[in-house]
């Protein structure tokens, strides 16, 4: 009969212990580990407001030659994406699949060259759902991948009878905010034994840019310490990027067939990332299970070519990029 009631004892606590995710992470945390799972609550929107900006310099010029003010000059730009997300769970499984709704709210994009309507702007309005797991993993991204391609079909021109023409365009800063924005915790090799302050794990992300191109950034991440706020305790999780020499096939590509590129970029070709180093910060709240704010920036070198080698000609980019979000109460 002891031995019973002792079998029985267990078993409800073990119901228990599955029935409140939030226990189960302060029995982890005793242990000097932290469980750091995506939840939604039924009934609950949250609204999160993405930033992408970055300053671009095209140096054409090897040879560093002066202008005929005594100083070297390169072209120079600025351009930069905000926008608001709203996300809505549909069916919650807080050890299943959780399908949640994302709308796009609004999406605004500002350039200090050309005035034209960003593609990206075309997905004010729009839903997707997404299927997440526990660990933040998405497990069926299908809608969100048709979405990205509909809108690179609105980066290009009108037919003109001179083929394909692509305008510039955001589509791959709305990628980055949206396909990677559970990374940090979806990249955790043994989400189930917690993760300890000063543990690293690693992985990749894409690397918004101004001109076609599919490359990554590797990126290590560090759980730097966890910090108490009004709101539930905050996972502190730094990262630290560099050249990644793959690209995931499983990424998604906003275009497909042939096309021309307008301006400056459709002039090179053949981009290779000379160096890439960067760094940023993310606030995970453990016992809301949810994201807070991130703040990503890095410094990219670019070494282009042109269709017809020119003697003197060598061009060489510089990327300073910035990447943020924060939940909006």
């Amino acid at each position: 009969m002891k031995t019973t009631l002792t079998i029985l004892t267990v078993i409800v606590l073990n119901v228990l212990a599955g029935c409140e995710p939030t226990a189960r992470k302060e029995q982890l945390s005793s242990e000097g580990k932290e469980l750091l799972t995506v939840d939604f609550q039924e009934g609950q929107t949250l609204q999160y407001k993405f930033v992408s900006s970055r300053e671009i310099s095209v140096d054409m010029d090897s040879t560093k030659k002066a202008s005929k003010q005594g100083k070297h000059t390169a072209d120079k730009s600025i351009e930069s994406m905000e926008m608001v997300v709203t996300y809505t769970p549909i069916e919650i499984d807080p050890y299943g699949l959780t399908t949640i709704k994302a709308t796009c709210e609004s999406v605004k994009v500002k350039r200090s060259k050309g005035s034209q309507r960003d593609a990206v702007e075309h997905l004010a309005g729009k839903t997707f759902t997404l299927a997440i797991g526990p660990t933040g993993r998405i497990e069926d991204y299908s809608q969100l991948d048709e979405l990205i391609k509909e809108i690179g079909k609105k980066a290009f021109l009108p037919d003109t009878g001179r083929g394909r023409i692509k305008e510039p365009d955001m589509i791959c800063d709305f990628v980055a905010s949206q396909w990677f924005l559970w990374d940090s915790v979806s990249s955790i090799e043994k989400p189930s034994e917690g993760v300890g302050v000063g543990q690293s794990w690693k992985s990749k992300l894409s690397v918004p840019a101004p001109m076609v191109m599919r490359k990554a950034r590797d990126v290590t991440y560090r759980l730097d310490e966890i910090r108490r706020s009004e709101k539930g305790r905050l996972a502190v999780i730094s990262s630290v990027y560099s050249p990644a020499d793959s690209v995931p096939h499983s990424w998604p590509i906003p275009y497909s067939g042939r096309f021309q590129i307008a301006q400056m970029f459709g002039l090179l070709r053949g981009y290779k990332i000379l160096d890439l180093k960067g760094r940023g910060e993310e606030l995970f709240n453990i016992d809301a299970g949810r994201i807070e704010q991130y703040n990503q920036q890095y410094q990219m070198q670019l070494k282009a070519s042109l269709p017809l080698p020119l003697s003197g000609v060598d061009p060489r980019i510089t990327i300073k990029q910035n990447l943020t979000m924060k939940l909006l109460e």
